[in-house]
């Protein structure tokens, strides 16, 4: 898979035709491209390695290390790497369905059931990662992608930049996206596999609402409703929503860990299960995930990763504290 290019013939653009740019990842630009061997559609990541930092290159290379190891049907699959002299090639797989957030509200059709059967292959992809000992640590609607526009198109996530290997040692590095943080990450005092699966249950409650468990106008205030896991199921918009749905987000929105569903417990739960999951359309949930995705594309809602330098403060001030207790 990583080939170290040393000559002007090994040099990716001898295999891969560029095209238009599709999109941003943590560390560079992504543009389609084509095999010129094979005529085949892939996602080519492209990083300028002037760029980075030393911090950087070493996330970097754990991304690789992470994504070179991943194989599930439900997960982006990563096919080569080449490093040139200035430039860091990965080739991935080309997901050109979309978001998870756009494919709904395409739907005729959007109720519970369907909910439920598309965040299963989700939450059976981080469960498998958790098994292998990674930790997502930014799962969100953006990083949820179809294969294809077809209806049986498979999601799957993407984007591994924050991802980590775990070993039952306390994470303590701040990171993730506002709104979709878990609680004990704000507290600044470690964490662990636990974090994913609140940000399961954050987009699990958006996909029945269209509107987030948590949200502020600072983030100072967003983190401190998080911390508290000050959340509701407001009437009107949930009061058509069933009890075994608003049980299980409830299970995953635990501010304690310990108290937190994990991925089998989910996976188990009567919900996802299916057979008393309720088959009525939403018309009213789509239209919200309409409204929800319009603003979040306007104020890139949730689209900065909590390294910024206001997280960081909160994070430091929150170690301080512990520290003083």
């Amino acid at each position: 898979m990583y080939k170290e290019v040393t000559s002007r013939d090994q040099m990716i653009k001898n295999f891969y035709t560029f095209h238009e740019q599709i999109g941003e990842g943590t560390f560079g630009r992504v543009s389609l491209a084509f095999s010129k061997s094979t005529g085949r559609e892939y996602a080519i990541k492209c990083i300028d390695k002037g760029k980075l930092s030393a911090d950087e290159i070493e996330n970097l290379s754990l991304e690789i290390e992470i994504i070179s190891q991943v194989d599930h049907p439900n997960v982006v699959r990563t096919f080569e790497v080449y490093e040139e002299p200035k430039q860091l090639y990965i080739v991935m797989e080309f997901m050109k369905g979309g978001e998870l957030f756009e494919k709904i509200v395409e739907k005729d059709h959007y109720s519970e059931k369907e909910a439920a059967d598309t965040i299963r292959p989700v939450v059976e992809a981080i469960k498998y990662c958790h098994e292998m000992g990674i930790v997502h640590r930014d799962l969100k609607p953006e990083n949820l992608l179809y294969s294809s526009e077809e209806e049986d198109a498979i999601i799957k996530i993407t984007d591994f930049g924050l991802a980590r290997f775990y070993d039952d040692d306390l994470m303590t590095t701040a990171c993730g996206t506002p709104g979709y943080v878990a609680p004990e990450i704000l507290v600044g005092k470690g964490y662990g596999l636990e974090v994913d699966y609140w940000s399961l249950g954050v987009i699990l409650y958006i996909m029945l609402s269209g509107f987030p468990p948590f949200h502020e106008d600072s983030n100072e205030e967003l983190f401190e409703k998080i911390k508290a896991g000050n959340f509701e199921f407001p009437s009107p918009y949930w009061d058509d929503i069933s009890e075994i749905a608003k049980d299980l987000i409830s299970s995953c929105l635990k501010v304690n860990p310990r108290e937190r569903f994990n991925a089998q417990e989910i996976l188990n739960h009567r919900w996802l299960m299916g057979e008393e999951t309720p088959r009525t359309n939403m018309p009213k949930v789509t239209q919200k995930i309409r409204e929800f995705n319009a603003r979040r594309r306007w104020r890139k809602y949730g689209t900065a990763a909590i390294a910024s330098n206001k997280f960081m403060a909160v994070a430091r001030e929150a170690k301080l504290k512990n520290n003083r207790s």
